[in-house]
């Protein structure tokens, strides 16, 4: 019995960090944007959420991608020989290249900046290149990680809102994201397809840690369980 509360403790505590990985991505560009609706923090809306390095909302900017950095290294998954499935291997790169993003800046908008620090401004392309290998990270672990493991159920048919079914849908998504951004289709299109991408990095890290729940009819339709004991949810992790 000792021994299954332990098991049961470290299974909430997976899905705790899952969520707050979650509630992290999404709500980054969202209190973003909002701030810059105020004057009393002295910052406009940006062009893209990495130009928010430059602006009075650096600390937060910094410091949610931080935080999300460190939670991806201290979790820790499944191994798996094939590389684009080894949960270890690609939260671990996703977390050094979010500190990555947080700490090399892109070009600032002005001829100037005055609010550097840490490192120095010109290293746009290697910037670019840490966000890159980041977004496809969040989509390689939503496709080939997340979709590991969930076991035919033969007594409940697959719903169109079927935990893999998100999962595929958030990591497809967030390349076709990636992929807009150079094309800059509009005013703002990198912030907008920038915060579609990590809303649907971080709702598929909300599918992950359960946080809808998992018992009865979204039990059903997300995981395909009903009423299944704690030892069994063990398992099907």
């Amino acid at each position: 019995m000792h021994i299954k509360k332990i098991q049961n403790h470290n299974l909430f505590a997976y899905r705790r960090l899952r969520r707050a990985i979650g509630y992290l991505g999404i709500f980054l560009p969202i209190i973003l944007v909002l701030l810059s609706l105020f004057k009393f923090f002295g910052t406009s809306i940006q062009p893209s959420i990495s130009h928010y390095y430059f602006s009075n909302l650096r600390e937060i900017f910094t410091g949610v991608l931080c935080a999300v950095g460190l939670f991806l290294i201290c979790y820790k998954g499944n191994g798996n020989k094939v590389i684009w499935k080894n949960d270890n291997l690609l939260t671990n790169l996703a977390g050094f290249m979010a500190i990555g993003v947080a700490f090399i800046p892109t070009d600032p908008i002005g001829s100037s900046c005055t609010q550097c620090t840490l490192v120095s401004i010109g290293l746009k392309e290697l910037h670019s290149g840490f966000a890159a290998v980041l977004f496809l990270t969040f989509a390689f672990l939503s496709i080939h990680v997340f979709t590991i493991g969930q076991e035919q159920n033969k007594e409940i048919p697959i719903s169109v809102i079927n935990e893999n079914n998100i999962y595929r849908f958030c990591g497809y998504g967030i390349i076709v994201c990636i992929a807009l951004i150079p094309f800059k289709l509009f005013e703002y299109a990198t912030l907008v397809f920038e915060a579609i991408a990590l809303f649907l990095f971080g709702s598929s890290w909300l599918i992950k840690g359960r946080a809808l729940g998992d018992k009865g009819s979204i039990g059903r339709k997300l995981y395909r369980e009903q009423n299944v004991t704690d030892t069994e949810e063990m398992w099907s992790e």
